[in-house]
């Protein structure tokens, strides 16, 4: 696949760089840091020398007196080098350095190991599948709701095939590896099971039903699920609330494409149903990657009512505050803009919008009804939200 022009954009400063595995890390790090002293945690021979004396890399860069940049690629395979970083950093009067510490899981590094050892030192920041603005003419909404958009995948020879695998990849190297769980085949039944909740709200008793374990065995499986950067809880949003709100968060799957993978079907499993949930899933991913690349502060939530009245995201921050609605139809009608005008009785302040399925921009009720493709393809960091 010819090479993309990410959308995302490094600090000045040293930086975590998380994301999926497959999301285009070391393709972003080769093109824009190509002369850094790198550290490659995926091959073997640096793996054993690393984990076995972490000096190895004051060593290493002192070998280099040029070099300004350090990469260390999947920092969370060897997280006791964050204890050298750490003090690489703080001699920077000697040698100033930029780390840029990449992962695929956060699992490893917690609050003894990883992330808060650096805080204040390093940023954190996500590289996030592809954008439709990044694609450009080279986005199909259709081929996307059905392969997803990580960068692996569309530039294999054969992306039916690579997706397929790639969460046989994760199921083998990141979680049976590690050793993340202690049997690999309810974690593999989970995955599916949770398939049917993405989009939806997540019960997590009721996940643990399905896959026969106990409810803080699958409330532990999320959290997994979370930490390797492969699906997120959605919240609701809740400020100044003047109605009774649902207090459980929806879940998604980082990526339609792997929801696709991942969920049953059969004959009793509507096409319809399940593109729904993919095209929703397409909208919150690509939001996430504006607001993740985006210098202003915004965060996503939904909005549900317990008398069903339901908005499926909402973005709110210091610039922005707005109500989206996502529907795969090729019509919209009166009663697909109700949640929008709910929500906007009360938060007058908020911008509605509603995506469909279809071709033309329309008002209904005073409500901008918009084809997703064109709002997603529109969306770009950085820049307002395309939804008047």
């Amino acid at each position: 696949m010819e090479l993309v022009r990410r959308l995302f954009a490094a600090p000045g400063d040293s930086f975590f760089l998380f994301g999926p595995r497959g999301t285009g890390k070391s393709t972003w790090l080769r093109q824009h840091l190509p002369d850094a002293v790198t550290i490659d945690l995926l091959d073997p021979e640096t793996y054993r020398t690393c984990l076995a004396r972490p000096e190895r890399l004051r060593e290493i860069i002192d070998a280099n007196p040029k070099a300004r940049q350090v990469v260390i690629d999947e920092i969370q395979k060897a997280p006791v080098l964050l204890e050298v970083v750490h003090k690489l950093i703080e001699e920077k009067r000697r040698r100033p350095l930029q780390f840029v510490l990449t992962g695929s899981s956060a699992r490893k590094l917690n609050k003894r190991a990883g992330v808060d050892l650096l805080a204040g030192r390093a940023l954190l920041k996500t590289l996030h599948p592809f954008m439709a603005a990044e694609l450009g003419s080279r986005f199909s909404l259709k081929e996307s709701l059905q392969l997803g958009l990580l960068p692996l995948v569309l530039g294999a020879p054969d992306p039916q095939e690579t997706l397929k695998s790639y969460v046989s990849l994760y199921l083998r190297e990141e979680v049976q590896a590690e050793g993340l769980v202690r049997n690999v085949g309810n974690f593999s039944r989970f995955l599916e099971t949770i398939s049917l909740s993405h989009a939806s709200l997540l019960n997590t008793s009721e996940v643990a039903r399905e896959c026969q374990v106990g409810r803080k065995t699958a409330e532990g499986f999320v959290e997994i699920l979370e930490d390797l950067l492969l699906g997120f809880r959605l919240l609701g949003f809740t400020k100044r609330a003047r109605r009774h709100l649902v207090q459980h968060p929806k879940f998604y799957y980082v990526d339609a494409g792997i929801f696709r993978s991942l969920r049953p079907k059969g004959p009793l499993d509507m096409p319809e149903e399940i593109g729904g949930a993919a095209l929703e899933g397409l909208v919150a991913q690509h939001l996430r990657a504006w607001i993740a690349y985006g210098k202003s502060d915004h965060q996503l939530h939904f909005w549900r009512t317990k008398a069903g009245l339901e908005v499926d995201f909402v973005v709110y921050g210091d610039s922005t505050f707005a109500a989206i609605e996502v529907k795969s139809s090729k019509s919209v009608f009166s009663k697909d803009v109700k949640p929008l005008l709910a929500f906007q009785e009360d938060y007058p302040q908020a911008k509605a919008c509603l995506l469909y399925g279809g071709r033309e921009r329309v008002k209904i009720d005073g409500v901008l009804c918009m084809p997703c493709a064109e709002f997603l393809q529109q969306l770009v960091p950085n820049s307002p939200l395309p939804v008047e």
